[in-house]
């Protein structure tokens, strides 16, 4: 009974670490500016860019189809998930202490990874929903109603916090005794599991599976509905319905690249020992330069999406019909 005592004791003092310390990039003052201001106009950018796609889903009646509102639903996520890491790290860019409180570390965490998984799932929605305007067009209005893309969108927000649970569950529960020191700059399950007093393989195991399931899970759907979208573009006989599609389908894929192409690397053996570099650059990719990118991958290659953003902007050039 004593020695049961005295492990239970043992563990909870050996569990309880108040805050951690985020190294981030560390160079000279100077250095840290400038990293300051570069990650300050990213964010910035990625603010307005994704704003503005919102806006203009939301204003310009054009837009009310289920596949802009998908967009617009999707960019709103963006700046949700670019918005729990990217304030924090530029605080620490300016900070000494650099430090995070336990609990709001691994806030941190659920938040970011739960939206990020909710936008694997919207990139599987918004493949759906191509593979349903493209290979089947007469069926899609009544396939595609109000009630079902509600359900989707309502789906694509909630199922990443609900999976997400289980394992920042595990991952908390893990024995933290200190160094309190994680060499990145956000709380990443990765070097989070490093820090942990105990090497526990089977909350690696769960982490590394839930995370294989994920990723080929989506990603397998999504590249076998694009294979069937581009399969029934092949047969169209107009050229221009044909450029219009891989118009569209080129932009939704190159996002799919971006996402899916960073995050396998990163999270499919969390154990595999890559360097701490390399782990920061392939975070920022994911984090800070795709959400960046993805306004105007899906602005740039899209008529529609230009003409509603030029009249939210006031720019609306007048479209005369001969």
């Amino acid at each position: 009974m004593s020695s049961r005592l005295m492990n239970v004791s043992s563990r909870e003092t050996t569990q309880y670490v108040s805050h951690f310390i985020l190294m981030g990039f560390p160079s000279r003052p100077e250095m840290q500016l400038l990293y300051f201001g570069l990650f300050s106009v990213a964010y910035a950018l990625t603010l307005m860019g994704n704003t503005a796609i919102v806006c203009a889903v939301r204003w310009d009646q054009r837009l009310h189809t289920p596949m802009y509102i998908l967009l617009g639903n999707f960019s709103l996520l963006e700046i949700c998930y670019v918005t729990t890491t990217v304030p924090n790290m530029l605080a620490n860019f300016l900070s000494t202490s650099k430090s995070i409180s336990f609990v709001s570390c691994f806030a941190q965490f659920y938040f970011f990874f739960s939206l990020g998984c909710d936008e694997g799932f919207y990139l599987c929605i918004m493949a759906f929903d191509r593979y349903l305007a493209v290979c089947r067009p007469l069926h899609y209005p009544r396939i595609m109603t109000k009630q079902l893309y509600t359900g989707l969108v309502i789906f694509g927000w909630s199922c990443g916090f609900v999976l997400f649970l289980t394992p920042v569950v595990l991952i908390s529960q893990l024995p933290f005794c200190g160094p309190n020191i994680i060499d990145h700059f956000m709380c990443d399950p990765v070097p989070l599991m490093t820090l942990s007093c105990s090497e526990d393989t089977t909350t690696q195991l769960i982490y590394s599976t839930f995370n294989a399931i994920f990723m080929f899970g989506t990603f397998l759907f999504i590249l076998c509905s694009y294979a069937l979208v581009i399969l029934a573009v092949l047969k169209m006989s107009s050229a221009a319905s044909k450029r219009k599609a891989f118009s569209t389908c080129a932009s939704h894929l190159t996002v799919v690249t971006l996402f899916f192409g960073s995050v396998t690397v990163m999270y499919i053996s969390p154990g595999s020992g890559r360097p701490v570099e390399v782990q920061k650059i392939v975070a920022l990719f994911y984090s800070v330069i795709t959400p960046l990118c993805n306004p105007l991958i899906y602005s740039l290659r899209n008529k529609e999406m230009k003409n509603a953003l030029r009249k939210v902007f006031g720019t609306e050039i007048p479209v005369h019909k001969t």
